[in-house]
């Protein structure tokens, strides 16, 4: 009994490492409630959710590969002579159609800047931002619009690849904080296998519940901080 205590007591704690902050899952449930007749519940719930949460990270890398490729077609558009309304509008037909189609909507907008500056609130859509600020000055107010296109497309790229370089660099220190989460429970096999008894000391004594409870305050610690830290080094 008590090692199956200490047997879930680790998947509770791998678990909280590996699942996604408590907002994300909020709006998941909540849009899942909306879509679905009733509540489901156990692995179907589970897999949407990890499915979900694909798609997110999909999208956004998408919507950021999406308009570094917008401002490259826009700039080489300029560069041939069209005006910047033709242009955008070829550069639009150039991506792929779940990119093209909000795009679209916004060629037909009145307001075309403040209408990209809507769209980039989207994950990965950022850079749309940029462009309306850059649209702004380059047609409003008659400055040389490709050159300034051109140097966006650039710094968006260069922003890209740091950012996967980041995520690169950071892998290793996922898998060591992963590894450290679990590593307690390698060490109560480890005690078990040399005929101790810790599950008995952890769970029957006054101090071994003290030094079970802080030892999970400490792991739990460790791992918001290390997720904290990885979050700030990715946020770009």
């Amino acid at each position: 009994m008590t090692l199956l205590l200490g047997t879930l007591l680790a998947a509770t704690a791998v678990w909280l490492w590996t699942s996604p902050p408590y907002p994300v899952r909020r709006l998941a449930t909540v849009g899942r409630k909306a879509r679905l007749p009733g509540r489901r519940l156990g692995a179907g719930l589970q897999t949407n959710h990890l499915v979900s949460r694909l798609d997110t990270r999909r999208e956004e890398k998408a919507w950021r590969l999406g308009v570094i490729e917008l401002c490259d077609a826009l700039s080489a558009e300029l560069t041939a002579g069209r005006t910047p309304e033709e242009a955008l509008a070829d550069a639009v037909a150039s991506l792929p159609p779940a990119l093209a189609a909000p795009l679209r909507e916004v060629l037909s907008a009145q307001d075309l800047p403040s209408s990209l500056h809507k769209l980039s609130h989207r994950p990965g859509a950022q850079g749309l931002r940029l462009l309306a600020a850059c649209w702004s000055i380059g047609v409003e107010r008659g400055a040389t619009f490709a050159p300034v296109i051109d140097g966006l497309a650039q710094g968006l790229r260069d922003a890209h690849d740091h950012h996967q370089q980041i995520k690169a660099q950071l892998a290793g220190t996922h898998a060591t904080a992963r590894l450290l989460a679990v590593l307690p429970c390698l060490g109560l096999a480890m005690s078990w296998s040399l005929g101790a008894d810790p599950l008995r000391f952890l769970f029957t004594t006054l101090p071994g519940l003290a030094c079970l409870l802080l030892a999970l305050l400490l792991d739990a610690a460790g791992l918001f901080w290390t997720v904290r830290i990885a979050a700030k080094a990715e946020r770009p």
